[in-house]
């Protein structure tokens, strides 16, 4: 029996994570969450799990053999995600989901010292980079809203495409990451099968909402509009890194370590059909 924590079991890679792993023979899948009762996936094992009690952790991670972490959006992730493999049994196995070509941020960026914590923690490991998610058009805090009325679609591109990907595949990715030892010291950078540009992705939502959709080219000052903090400073780099193409490059990794093709971003939207255009 192998036995697989996971941080963040009701998120968007989480949800179908704890599902491809429910399905293995031999698998016991704790689902991580700061409120428990809430976790009532089948087969799952509802386990306390919060960043902001690290006093819980230990208990957490009692005799697991895999944790993925899902790395929080936080100045202090680097020092939480250390903290947590300190906790951690020597030959724990660690998938750390990050995000698309980290390492161009810099040494001293948040993104690489959250991967250096966990390259250097002594653990074998795989890291995860994925390119931005497909399921911001089928989330209500982002664009379903403005897609299920019709109207602009405001990001910033600098005219640079991006490699949409489902978390559903980075779902399968990891689900591999955590029960293969194969993959082990690997950094896997994933994206969907097609770089779109943001006026290509504006008319397949088009098509799919049955609305008009069109790009509507934004700054990083109003696309950031309403935001402080520390959540402020990620969102512009992010945006800078997309307008850089950092997002655009399309890998194989999904297809070489799942076996078949990532999913278009027209299969994602026609999946979603009832969630983008309701009765």
């Amino acid at each position: 029996m192998s036995r697989v924590l996971l941080t963040g079991v009701r998120g968007k890679t989480g949800a179908p994570l704890a599902e491809l792993l429910v399905a293995r023979t031999g698998v016991e899948v704790l689902g991580g969450s700061s409120d428990p009762a809430t976790v009532d996936a089948a087969g799952v094992r509802p386990t306390p799990f919060s960043w902001d009690d690290p006093a819980g952790w230990p208990a957490a991670t009692d005799g697991v053999d895999a944790v993925y972490v899902v790395r929080p959006d936080r100045a202090d992730a680097p020092e939480l995600i250390g903290a947590l493999l300190d906790a951690t049994a020597p030959d724990t196995h660690v998938v750390l989901l990050s995000e698309r070509d980290a390492d161009q941020v810099g040494p001293d960026g948040w993104a690489v010292r959250a991967e250096d914590v966990v390259r250097g923690s002594g653990r074998s490991w795989t890291v995860l980079r994925p390119s931005w998610f497909m399921q911001v058009f089928t989330d209500p805090r982002f664009y379903l809203g403005r897609l299920r009325d019709g109207g602009d679609l405001p990001f910033v591109s600098g005219g640079a495409s991006v490699a949409w990907i489902d978390a559903r595949d980075i779902a399968a990715v990891a689900e591999r990451a955590l029960l293969d030892r194969g993959l082990a010291g690997q950094v896997l950078e994933l994206s969907g099968p097609g770089s779109l540009t943001l006026p290509r992705t504006a008319e397949l939502l088009a098509a799919a909402t049955r609305r008009p959709v069109v790009h509507r080219e934004v700054s990083v000052d109003e696309a950031v509009a309403g935001t402080e903090g520390f959540e402020r400073e990620l969102s512009v780099l992010t945006f800078e890194r997309v307008r850089a193409g950092v997002f655009a490059p399309v890998t194989g990794t999904v297809e070489r370590v799942t076996g078949r093709p990532a999913r278009s971003l027209e299969t994602f939207l026609a999946d979603h059909e009832a969630v983008l255009r309701p009765a």
